[in-house]
Order: structure tokens, then C-alpha cells, then sequence
């Protein structure tokens, strides 16, 4: 026969909780005999009258409940809920002064014997409520309008920062979790819509919400306590997202005498509705001073104004400014011609290399394109492109706008030089060892004074009686400064370019081989030389083709046979008188 007694156990007392706040007491009963299903009897023994026991609530009898707590209990304010069997749980929403004393949970027998406890009791003492949280003036940093509470402004990039007051006068050793929290602008406030930014634990832990986690490792979400009650959130680099309405929520904690941690007061105030006034929205970029019509080798300038309501570069922001070209009807915005980086350092798009341009800064938010020495080329539709960068933790930029302008229309008028060339051969045949010497006349007509001319050579192979689809090869050419320029030629023998008259330029291949076949034209270039020693390409033009096929002499096309007839028949002669000595060797080994 086993052995058995009923024990009926609650928490470990006293308990502290604070008015107006919610308890939980917990109620179990082992060792019973009966019925799995056990009633449990709720009373309380006031402070000022210990010996009278006052009914709460009963699993049993709804009528239970004296006449202080009916109200309550008809309310749900004070409840009873079953947990299992034989476990329940007594709960009261809103805390009152009243309602401090011995808690006694008691549970009818339902023994063969009375043997054990059929009761458990605790103490739970009722705190008034000590906690004050609200914002920490001066109030967050930003334009702020006078309204309660304020509406603060803040540009894209820069730092958000709110303070909280959060103090208690407790008597007992609390501990007190302060974590900011995050609305969608006109949201009603509850969990349920509050999403926590960052937060101090009650073991002095700083976490974040899911969403700021990655930031708060980054260093950009910043949670720190200054002095004995004043806490400050920093959230650098605010954005889009941020935009909302910000509460500090402060919880009191207080450890229970089983070690566990309770929560016994929270409070929550508004700090500020914040608007986050995006770069994308603001910024803007203007050129002038209209359309330009302009001659070569004269100065082209550009101006690109920034505008809008932007924060100042430096600390949060930095912005770059950038020119760009199309030929005039081509799509898209075109190739970059010069820019300034968030550092002020310029720099020239690709194919721009060596030419005079300059691009600067000449005031607060404006920008100015130089190019010393406008060419034909340069016509075309420019736009100037403004990128908007706001740093995060360390030195690290994220991109948050870009805006282009109006298209600015750029005439350059050309130089109107035509350009002709004719090329032959001079001898008209070559053989195989000679010098080839290809000649090439330009004639010029238009340009301005001082045009200078260039010369190059190049050369086709054949492949298989055409010509080989490879581009054309260079051979050499004399530049419009006169000096000259060697390539490859296609034997590897000496190359020699001269100019042997105005407007007249020679190509010698000396040494000429069979691997010097091919058809080879003259592409002469005129050349303008602007006040900042920059040169352009005012025209050119291309030559017909000219055939080289070094031919071979006569005497080498009868020694080559004579030579292969010769071989052929010291072959066959070396062959027979090898065949006779064998033989007569054979003969005489069998005498």
C-alpha cells in the first residue's frame, strides 16, 4: 500500500508588485487522493485584520467571492484560471493599496485521510507606483517645431538623436529596461504597432529590434545612459524608414525570492514625431548658359547649379558633380567628360586623357566645365549628373540620390578640310631582294592656317587569293609633328618612312620577301594645333589599294629545277650501284 500526504504549493514570499499593475500566483497541489481534477479556494487575510480570512474566488463555487472582490470577479478583473488538474493560477489585472496581505490557496479534501497540507500561503506586498519616464529636454537634435510632442526634422544622412528620463523612487532594489521604440507615423500605439529600435536590458544589455540589428553592429545605432537617468539613442545615417513617431518604454524589474525576475511597472512616453526628408526629393541640378555655338580651338565653359533643400557636405553628407556628352541624336546620356569625386578630386573620362579641361567648384552648390580648346568633336547634348552620398559607420558612403539636367545643346563648327590621296608604286614591278618604294600625294583643300599634315601606311595580307579578314596592319607613318612612326612589317625586314616633298611621303621595304605581299594603301590626316598645344583631327582620307607581289628573278626560276633534276638523279644512281654491289656480293659468298 503506498503512502502518500497532499501538498499544496505557492511561490516563496513576500512578492512586491506596484498598483495598478497585474499578478499572477501560482497554485499546485500533489499527493491528493481522488479525482484528477482538483478545486482550489482563494482568500486573503488583510494586513489590518490577519485573522479574518476574506474569499476571492473558487474553482467550485461561482457564489465564492465575498462582496469586496464580486465586482472584480463579475468583471474579470479578478480571475482564476485552471492550468491542469491539479494547477491553477490567480490573477488580478489592476493592482490596488487594498490589496496587499496573505495570500491563502487552499484545496477541499478529497482524501480517504487527512494527511498532509491543504493549503499554501504568500505574502504579496502592494508598492505605490514610483516610475517617471518622459522625453530628456533639451529636446532631439534637428529642426523642431514648437508642438507637443515636437515634430522634429531631419535630412537624409544625418544623426537622429532622442533623449528619455527614466527614474523610480522604489524602496526595494529594482532594476529598470529602457528601449526606444518606433510607430508608423499616425498609428495608434500599442505591442502590437511599437517596434522596438534599441533597448537597455535589466541586466544592462543593449539589444536592438530585428530590423536595427545589422546597424546596431555596425556602430550606426548607438543606445548609451548618461548619469543616473537620462538615456540617449543615436541613429546615424537615418533614412527613409526611420520616419515615424518615437516612444521610451521603461520597465521596473525586481527579482522574485525564487531568483526568477518580475516585471512590476512599465510606463511609456512619446518623444517626438519625426520626418525624414529624403535627398531624392530635394535634389536638383540646373545648367547654363544655354545652347552654345562655338569655332574649334575656342574655350567651351559649362555651368551646373545644385539646388534644393540639401544638408551641407561634410560629417553626414558628400555629393560629386559630373559632365556628360552624346554626339548630337545619339540615345542615353553619353560618356563621362569630367567630374568631381565627394573628396574634390577631378578627374577626366576615358578618351578626354591630355587635353586641357578643367572642373571646379567656383561656389557653394556650382560647378564649372572648362575645356580650353573645343574641337568638332565635342558637339553634342551635355548634362551635368549630381550623385548624393550619405555616410555610415566609419567612412563608408551609401549613394541616396542622383539627378541629371536638362540637355545643354553644344555647336563646335568644323574646320571644312577635304582631304585626297593618291598612292602607287613606284617602277610599277619588284622582284624578291629589291627595295619597294611606295609614294603617296595629298592634296588639301580648306583648313585654317598652319594645318599640319600626317602619313601613315598600312598593309592587307592575302589568305588563299583573298584578303584576310584580320583588320589592317601598320606598317609606319610620319605624324603631323614630323616625327616618324615604324609598325610591323609583314617580312621583318627595315622599314623607312620620309617625307619627300610638301605634301608627298615614301614608304621603302628593303629587302623585299615573298612574306611582303599585299595590298597596301596611304591614310593621310590633317591636324590643328590650338593656344593650349592640344591637337585634333580636322580630317582624313585613304588612298586606293597598291598591289606589292615580289616577283622572282629568271635565273631563279631555272636553278630551282636544275637544282631538283640534279638531286633526282644522284638519288637514282646511288640507288642502282647499291642494287648491282649487293647482288655481285651475294655471288661470290656462294662460290
Amino acid at each position: 500500500m503506498g503512502c502518500w500526504a497532499r501538498e499544496v504549493l505557492v511561490p516563496e514570499g513576500p512578492l512586491y508588485r506596484v498598483t495598478g499593475t497585474a499578478v499572477s500566483i501560482s497554485c499546485n497541489v500533489t499527493g491528493y487522493e481522488g479525482p484528477a481534477q482538483q478545486n482550489f479556494e482563494w482568500f486573503l487575510y488583510r494586513p489590518e485584520a490577519p485573522d479574518t480570512a476574506l474569499g476571492i474566488v473558487s474553482t467550485k463555487d461561482t457564489q465564492f467571492s465575498y462582496a469586496i472582490f464580486k465586482s472584480r470577479v463579475v468583471a474579470g478583473e479578478v480571475q482564476v484560471q485552471r492550468l491542469q488538474g491539479d494547477a491553477v493560477v490567480l490573477k488580478i489585472a489592476r493592482l490596488q493599496a487594498q490589496d496587499a496581505g496573505i495570500y491563502e490557496c487552499h484545496t477541499p479534501s478529497t482524501d480517504t485521510r487527512y494527511l498532509g497540507s491543504y493549503s499554501g500561503k504568500v505574502e504579496l506586498r502592494v508598492l505605490p507606483d514610483a516610475l517617471q519616464v518622459s522625453a530628456a529636454p533639451p529636446g532631439p537634435r534637428g529642426r523642431q517645431a514648437p508642438t507637443s510632442p515636437p515634430r522634429l526634422m531631419v535630412h537624409e544622412g544625418q544623426e537622429l538623436a532622442l533623449g528619455c528620463l527614466a527614474r523610480t523612487s522604489t524602496q526595494q532594489h529594482t532594476h529598470l529596461a529602457v528601449s526606444f521604440g518606433r510607430s508608423v507615423p499616425e498609428a495608434p500605439v500599442g505591442r502590437a504597432t511599437l517596434q522596438e529600435v534599441v533597448g537597455i536590458r535589466s541586466d544592462l544589455a543593449v539589444e536592438a529590434g530585428a530590423p536595427y540589428a545589422e546597424r546596431l553592429a555596425a556602430g550606426e545605432l548607438r543606445l548609451g545612459k548618461e548619469g543616473t537617468d537620462r538615456y540617449r539613442m543615436v541613429v546615424g545615417g537615418a533614412q527613409a524608414g526611420d520616419a515615424g513617431t518615437y516612444h521610451c518604454t521603461a520597465a521596473e524589474w525586481i527579482q522574485d525570492p525564487d531568483g526568477s525576475w518580475a516585471q512590476i511597472a512599465e510606463k511609456r512616453a512619446v518623444l517626438a514625431h519625426v520626418d525624414v526628408q529624403t535627398l531624392s526629393s530635394q535634389l536638383a541640378v540646373t545648367v547654363g548658359p544655354g545652347e552654345r555655338r562655338i569655332g574649334p580651338g575656342e574655350p567651351l565653359e559649362l555651368l551646373c547649379n545644385v539646388s534644393g533643400a540639401l544638408p551641407p557636405a561634410g560629417r553626414h553628407a558628400a555629393y560629386s558633380v559630373g559632365w556628360e556628352m552624346a554626339p548630337a541624336g545619339a540615345p542615353g546620356p553619353g560618356r563621362l567628360v569630367a567630374q568631381l569625386d565627394t573628396e574634390g578630386v577631378g578627374s577626366l573620362g576615358p578618351g578626354y586623357e591630355g587635353r586641357h579641361i578643367a572642373m571646379e567648384k567656383v561656389a557653394s552648390r556650382t560647378y564649372r566645365l572648362r575645356l580650353e580648346a573645343a574641337r568638332p568633336g565635342d558637339a553634342g547634348t551635355y548634362r551635368c549628373l549630381a550623385k548624393a552620398y550619405v555616410r555610415g559607420s566609419g567612412t563608408r558612403l551609401r549613394e541616396a540620390a542622383s539627378a541629371r539636367s536638362r540637355p545643354l545643346p553644344v555647336h563646335v563648327r568644323e574646320e571644312g578640310v577635304v582631304l585626297e590621296a593618291v598612292a602607287w608604286l613606284a617602277g610599277g614591278t619588284v622582284y624578291r631582294g629589291e627595295t619597294a618604294s611606295l609614294l603617296c600625294n595629298i592634296s588639301v583643300r580648306g583648313g585654317p592656317p598652319g594645318l599640319r599634315l600626317a602619313a601613315s601606311w598600312w598593309v592587307e595580307r592575302p589568305e588563299d587569293g583573298e584578303l584576310s579578314s584580320v583588320p589592317a596592319q601598320l606598317v609606319g607613318g610620319v605624324g603631323q609633328d614630323g616625327v616618324a612612326e615604324l609598325g610591323v612589317r609583314p617580312g621583318g625586314g627595315p622599314v623607312s618612312v620620309e617625307l619627300v616633298g610638301p605634301r608627298s611621303h615614301r614608304l621603302r621595304l628593303h629587302s623585299l620577301g615573298p612574306e611582303d605581299e599585299g595590298v597596301y594603301h596611304c591614310a593621310p590626316s590633317a591636324w590643328v594645333q590650338h593656344a593650349d598645344y592640344s591637337w585634333y583631327q580636322a580630317g582624313s582620307a585613304r588612298s586606293g589599294p597598291v598591289t606589292v607581289y615580289p616577283y622572282m628573278h629568271a635565273l631563279d626560276t631555272l636553278l630551282v629545277p636544275l637544282l631538283v633534276g640534279t638531286g633526282v638523279a644522284l638519288v637514282t644512281g646511288a640507288t642502282v650501284l647499291g642494287t648491282i654491289t649487293c647482288c655481285f656480293m651475294k655471288r661470290l659468298r656462294k662460290r
